[in-house]
C-alpha cells in the first residue's frame, strides 16, 4: 500500500513538472512585445530622414556643412592671413538652443568642429571645456611625470576668432497642418578686438500634417 502511494506522488510530480515545461516553452515561443515581431533597418547615415518634422541630424549636418562653406570664403579668411602671416586660428564657443525642442547641441558643434578643420584653411585649437581639462592634464604633468616628459605650461596656441551662436524656431498652426521655421545665426568674433567679421544665417522650413488631429 505504501508503494503504491509513493508511486501515485511520483506520477503527479512528473506530471506538474512536465506542465511547467509545456507553458515555458509556450512562453518562449510567442513573440516579443504585444504588436508582434519588430523590424529594424539600417539607413544610409547621408540620407534624409525626416519622421516627427522635429530637428534631426540631417539638419544639423546640412547647417554645419553650408555655414561653413560661406564662412570660409568670404574675405575675413584672406585679410586675416595675410595679417597673421599664417592661417588663423579658430575654435567654437558657444551655440545656444533657443528652441522649445531638445537639440543635442554638442552633436551640432562637433558638426562644425569637423567642418572647420577638414576644410584645412584655419587652424583650429579645443572647446573652452576640453582646454580646462587638458589644463589640468599638464598641472598633473608638471606635478608628478618625469622633466623629460612632462609638457610645457604657457605653451598654448591662442585663438584669433571664435565662433558663436544660436538656433531659433518660429512656429505656425491651424488644426492638423503645422510649419516649423528653424533659424541658425552664426558669428565669427575676433578675440583680440571683439569685431564681428562674418555673420551667416541658415533657414530651414518645414510643414507637417496629420489628417483629422489638431496639435
Amino acid at each position: 500500500m505504501q508503494k503504491i502511494r509513493m508511486s501515485r506522488h511520483k506520477q503527479k510530480y512528473k506530471g506538474a513538472k512536465m506542465k511547467k515545461l509545456l507553458m515555458f516553452l509556450l512562453v518562449a515561443s510567442l513573440p516579443l512585445g504585444c504588436g508582434g515581431g519588430k523590424t529594424v533597418t539600417r539607413l544610409d547615415t547621408e540620407s534624409v530622414t525626416d519622421l516627427s518634422g522635429r530637428w534631426n541630424d540631417t539638419d544639423a549636418r546640412l547647417v554645419a556643412e553650408e555655414m561653413i562653406s560661406d564662412c570660409l570664403s568670404r574675405a575675413w579668411l584672406t585679410d586675416a592671413a595675410a595679417a597673421k602671416g599664417s592661417k588663423p586660428v579658430v575654435t567654437v564657443g558657444t551655440i545656444r538652443n533657443m528652441t522649445s525642442e531638445h537639440i543635442s547641441m554638442e552633436t551640432f558643434i562637433a558638426d562644425f568642429e569637423r567642418e572647420l578643420i577638414n576644410a584645412n584653411q584655419v587652424r583650429f585649437v579645443a572647446s573652452r571645456e576640453q582646454r580646462s581639462e587638458i589644463r589640468e592634464e599638464r598641472w598633473e604633468q608638471a606635478e608628478f611625470a618625469s622633466k623629460e616628459t612632462a609638457k610645457r605650461l604657457h605653451e598654448e596656441l591662442g585663438a584669433d576668432f571664435i565662433l558663436q551662436g544660436a538656433v531659433k524656431t518660429i512656429v505656425d498652426q491651424e488644426g492638423g497642418n503645422r510649419v516649423v521655421f528653424y533659424q541658425t545665426d552664426l558669428e565669427l568674433i575676433s578675440v583680440e578686438s571683439m569685431e564681428k567679421v562674418w555673420i551667416g544665417t541658415k533657414k530651414i522650413k518645414k510643414g507637417i500634417s496629420q489628417s483629422g488631429t489638431k496639435w
